[in-house]
């Protein structure tokens, strides 16, 4: 019988085949806490998997298409280097738009690390200047070079290095969530394999029975395979049900943009939901084919 077929049989059932198999016992709880467990493990993996290539997305883009400028001056030329620095910057093809921050704005931007009460007017800091840069770009090397000729002290930051680091933790820890989402179906599928294993022996001399009576070993392995592929889909998707459960009582933060407040599915996204199940009964199929085959052969 080919696998198609193998699938057919698995949606459409056997009542004669499903009476082989024991209803209850240790397998049958066994296979559904596994199932049951795996898939909401599965579906904080694949939430934190998901969370953080979003945010790693919305926190690059943000940087893509913004730079800073930074000058260094003492406090009496710091207004003219300014205004020569916007000039610069607003006759630069590829640029916005271009605007110095206000002292309000970087007191704001210091108050995380040297708290409110900083005396900003009173310490030499760079006065910053914020671009945008439109579609097509800018030429960062000859801005510069510009800067350099016409701007004594002035530096222009692309956010290159702070850019590169988060796009490279993201697909790190994608990757880790794959890895986890794998590792988890290895072993659901290989709590199911012993499962099978057990319930076989346990049947051992119900299957010498069935055999007498002329009972195929295909029959019988497919009485196995239906069984616990269906226990543990119905496993998983309880599982998977109190997982997103979990996800949606997460308590929500005013902070927005951070990898904590992040945590969940968006929109079209809850459909990944709907594959962990599926998987599972996957894994649990093929596990269970494999062992049933094995244990047959083995008390042939």
């Amino acid at each position: 019988m080919s696998l198609l077929d193998q699938f057919r049989d698995l949606l459409r059932g056997d009542v004669r085949a499903d009476r082989v198999v024991p209803p209850s016992g240790m397998a049958a709880r066994l296979t559904l806490a596994v199932a049951g467990a795996m898939a909401f493990l599965a579906v904080f993996a694949l939430a934190l998997s998901l969370a953080t290539g979003r945010i790693a997305s919305q926190w690059s883009h943000e940087l893509t298409r913004t730079a800073t400028v930074r000058i260094t001056a003492a406090p009496a030329e710091m207004p003219a280097l300014t205004e020569a620095a916007l000039r610069v910057l607003r006759s630069t093809e590829g640029v916005e738009s271009a605007r110095a921050l206000t002292p309000e704005e970087q007191k704001a931007l210091l108050e995380p690390w040297f708290g409110s009460d900083l005396p900003i007017e009173a310490l030499p800091v760079p006065q910053l200047i914020e671009l945008r840069e439109t579609r097509a770009g800018y030429d960062a090397e000859g801005l510069r070079l510009r800067l350099g000729a016409e701007v004594p002290g002035a530096v222009l930051d692309d956010h290159g290095r702070w850019r590169r680091p988060v796009v490279q933790a993201s697909q790190r820890i994608r990757a880790l969530g794959l890895l986890s989402l794998l590792l988890i179906a290895g072993v659901m599928a290989g709590m199911v394999t012993l499962a099978a294993h057990a319930a076989l022996s346990a049947n051992a001399q119900v299957i010498a029975v069935l055999r007498l009576v002329g009972a195929r070993d295909a029959f019988i392995a497919r009485a196995f395979v239906r069984r616990f592929t269906l226990r543990a889909l119905w496993g998983s998707m309880t599982g998977t049900f109190l997982g997103a459960m979990a996800i949606l009582l997460l308590p929500g933060m005013p902070t927005e943009g951070t990898l904590l407040t992040g945590i969940g599915f968006h929109g079209a996204a809850w459909l990944w939901c709907l594959t962990i199940p599926l998987v599972a009964a996957m894994a649990a199929f093929f596990a269970t084919r494999a062992a049933a085959r094995r244990n047959l052969r083995g008390l042939a």
